[in-house]
């Protein structure tokens, strides 16, 4: 199939060493050369082939950029098509004067992530891979990566086409006995239906049994470091970010704010929040941030609630142990370094022995206990083996979790003695729900909305 050309900057827009922009389509390499200034020309050039040029403006024949162009004939490119990729100088002047060229010829702008939905469309890649590119892009820590890796590389989708082609023989199983009913023993063929079911049932099981971790290595553990003023919740993300993020001084009030910042511990991301110390204040910038720490509190996956070490437990602490109860919470009892007066053993009796770590983050100390400790609460003590396929995209998960669904009612409809031509049904919309897994059967729409995510020149 055949589509417009398109154009797009495939690099972050700024200063840099070199700005990369793709064109893509039938006429790409005609339209580029259009511009194009070299001994060689593109129509005529090898594919996977660069070649060093000027890119001229064919009115006044001013040269505009000196480019290294490379030339990837399709299907052999990211897109399937003929794609040329110009290689200018980094900055915004040199690539706004080569892209205006570009678009004086046959070539259009790019949409969101149309690169990458064009090499879905020409079927290059399905459509979990196809998401995984935009995972890659995003990815926070080396796991994360590694996951969308493995499913870019189709992984995941060699699973679930297994999957559907043992629920397309079970529907050809069923369709034999509707067509011939005089040949169909019931027995044997409810037994199949339970077998072959139960078969995708327990894979779909173990697929979803990595979800949660999955999509805290997509998309990160929201964690709210809170604590009352000058505990120490500005040091202890500035030690985790190992780097100085947050202010930190003896002054009560210091952050007004929330701060965000991205660290990886074990390999697992988490997104910091550094609030504001909740008290009650006079202060107007203060009060603000007081109402975003706590909203930040709501939002949080895992919260770090700071507690001093060197102080009693304050009326206040006490009221946020009861509002945070039952959350998944690491009590980090800081400035050990300091004569105690903290006592404990209330802290124990909320939360669990086992939750509570004991740090100097002004000294460095205990750093690696809650790693540890953030480490056991979402992985069990660890993330599993490189060969694991781990599903992360909600919208997979809620795919596999409807077609379980569908697949349990084929199996008790089957156990019940429903007629089988009831039961090919829920075999049969199982099938097409793990086809939208992979983009087998799903709308243009949701196509549409899926590649409107990516960025521009993806």
């Amino acid at each position: 199939m055949m589509y417009e050309t398109i154009a797009a900057v495939s690099t972050p827009l700024g200063e840099g060493g070199i700005s990369i922009i793709r064109v893509s389509g039938e006429g790409a390499l005609v339209e580029v050369e259009r511009i194009f200034r070299s001994k060689t020309k593109l129509t005529e050039a090898d594919s996977h082939t660069i070649h060093y040029g000027h890119i001229v403006d064919p009115d006044s024949g001013e040269k505009v950029e000196e480019v290294l162009v490379t030339v990837m004939k399709g299907p052999r490119s990211f897109t399937a098509e003929d794609v040329v990729e110009i290689n200018a100088h980094g900055g915004v002047i040199s690539v706004r004067k080569v892209m205006d060229l570009l678009l004086q010829q046959q070539i259009r702008v790019a949409e969101p992530g149309e690169f990458t939905k064009r090499a879905f469309l020409n079927g290059r890649i399905d459509l979990s891979q196809a998401e995984a590119v935009m995972d890659l892009i995003r990815s926070k820590s080396d796991r994360a990566f590694s996951v969308a890796m493995k499913q870019a590389d189709g992984q995941l989708s060699t699973r679930i086409k297994q999957l559907r082609h043992i629920l397309i023989e079970t529907l050809a199983h069923i369709e034999v006995n509707i067509d011939y009913p005089e040949h169909d023993v019931e027995e044997l063929t409810s037994r199949f239906i339970q077998e072959r079911c139960g078969q995708v049932i327990s894979e779909i099981e173990k697929l979803l049994k990595t979800a949660s971790e999955g999509k805290i290595l997509r998309e990160g553990i929201v964690t709210a470091i809170i604590g009352r003023p000058n505990v120490g919740k500005s040091s202890l993300l500035n030690a985790l970010a190992q780097d100085n993020k947050a202010i930190v001084t003896d002054i009560p009030g210091t952050t007004r704010d929330v701060i965000e910042e991205f660290v990886t511990i074990n390999g697992i991301p988490l997104r910091l929040l550094d609030t504001a110390g909740i008290r009650e204040t006079s202060d107007v910038v203060e009060r603000i941030g007081v109402e975003r720490s706590r909203s930040a509190l709501q939002e949080a996956d895992l919260i770090l609630f700071v507690v001093n070490h060197n102080e009693p437990l304050h009326p206040d602490e006490r009221e946020w142990m009861q509002q945070i109860v039952g959350r998944q919470v690491i009590v980090i009892v800081n400035k050990m370094d300091l004569p105690k007066r903290l006592e404990e053993d209330e802290l124990k009796a909320v939360f669990g022995g086992g939750s509570i770590v004991t740090m100097s983050v002004k000294e460095q100390e205990g750093i690696d206990s809650l790693e540890k400790s953030i480490s056991n609460l979402f992985f069990s003590g660890g993330i599993e083996s490189n060969d694991m396929t781990y599903v992360s995209n909600v919208r997979h998960i809620s795919l596999l979790k409807k077609t379980l669904q569908s697949l349990h009612d084929a199996v008790e409809a089957s156990e019940q003695g429903i007629p089988i031509d009831m039961i090919q049904i829920d075999v049969r919309t199982a099938w097409e729900l793990l086809g939208e897994i992979i983009g087998d059967a799903v709308g243009d729409s949701l196509i549409d909305q899926i590649f409107s995510q990516f960025c521009l020149g993806k």
